[in-house]
């Protein structure tokens, strides 16, 4: 029906008032903060992970990436505990993510170190694994080490080392932030050679490879919109 004299609108604007209003895209909208207590829930649940994964890699005599791996290394060739040199390795990594990162992301990072230091730390002493094979100690490692980054990463909070490299190149460059840990922890993990046997590397080399697969399939720069 068209138009009649008496009707001031054209057909084509009282088309564009009928026409329901465009969605917004995604990308536009705000992003949504996460509340203190959904960054302090995944900051505990990311590092229980992380502690759980390095019990089980201990126990069979594996290690992983990053400066976890290099404190496995020490810890390995020294007999010195695992968590004291966990924090102690991360320390330098504090004034890059300070200055790289922000102040948000530097203290988020060292409550979780500070956090998996006690974990890994105490919890052995919590329960005890009585048997496990390497290869499934691997797996289970691998995967619960990326869930546990990932929460992390999620809320802005990291394991120190590698991770705020990884991390910071991801933002910076837009490389993937799980291909750049990868490479790092392989070569760490190959480093190992010198305290620990082939065989047990072979396995930690699945682990971080279970690991870093994980992340990046799983973290992918834009994907997630909350931060």
């Amino acid at each position: 029906m068209s138009a009649t004299p008496n009707d001031p609108t054209p057909p084509s604007a009282a088309a564009s008032a009928a026409a329901p209003a465009a969605v917004e895209p995604l990308a536009d909208l705000a992003i949504r903060s996460h509340t203190p207590f959904e960054d302090a829930q995944a900051i505990f649940t990311g590092t229980l992970f992380v502690s759980l994964a390095l019990i089980l890699f201990a126990q069979v005599g594996l290690l992983t990436g990053g400066t976890a791996g290099a404190a496995f290394v020490l810890h390995y060739a020294t007999g010195v505990s695992l968590g004291k040199l966990f924090f102690l390795i991360n320390l330098p990594f504090y004034w890059f993510a300070w200055t790289r990162m922000g102040r948000e992301f530097t203290l988020k990072t060292f409550v979780s170190i500070a956090l998996l230091s006690v974990m890994t730390e105490f919890s052995p002493k919590l329960f005890a694994i009585d048997r496990i094979h390497p290869a499934y100690a691997a797996i289970l490692g691998g995967a619960l080490l990326g869930s546990g980054c990932l929460f992390l990463a999620r809320h802005r909070a990291s394991l120190g080392g590698a991770t705020i490299v990884s991390l910071y190149l991801q933002k910076a460059k837009g490389w993937r932030a799980g291909k750049v840990q990868m490479a790092m922890d392989c070569a760490i993990v190959l480093l190992a050679l010198t305290v620990v046997d082939p065989e047990r590397v072979a396995y930690s080399v699945l682990a971080a490879v279970v690991m870093n697969l994980f992340i990046a399939v799983n973290h992918k720069p834009g994907r997630y919109a909350v931060l």
